[in-house]
């Protein structure tokens, strides 16, 4: 018998990468954690030394899309904890500035 080699249509099945609506609320732990990141970005981004400038800055721009990203599932599948997302909220809002004015 020869061997047949595996094509892209004999491959199994794998996991869907759309969430099902059905999993449930945002985490308390990523608004946390998204809050604490955008903390820390904006205290690296004060200090006087270039480079951890650059880096609070950087971290601070992949961020913004981030935490959008997470406010719009949070709108589709709930907010989870509403005083962590209102804290995440806050810090977006901070970083906006920041960049703003």
């Amino acid at each position: 018998m020869a061997h047949v080699a595996p094509t892209s249509h004999r491959r199994g099945a794998h996991a869907s990468h759309r969430s099902d609506p059905a999993d449930g609320p945002v985490l308390t732990t990523t608004w946390i954690g998204l809050t604490f990141a955008m903390i820390l970005g904006l205290v690296l981004s004060g200090r006087d030394h270039v480079g951890v400038r650059a880096a609070g800055i950087t971290l601070l721009v992949m961020l913004v899309p981030l935490t959008v990203a997470v406010f719009g599932t949070a709108v589709r599948r709930g907010f989870g904890s509403g005083k962590a997302a209102f804290a995440t909220a806050a810090a977006l809002t901070l970083v906006a500035l920041k960049f703003l004015l």
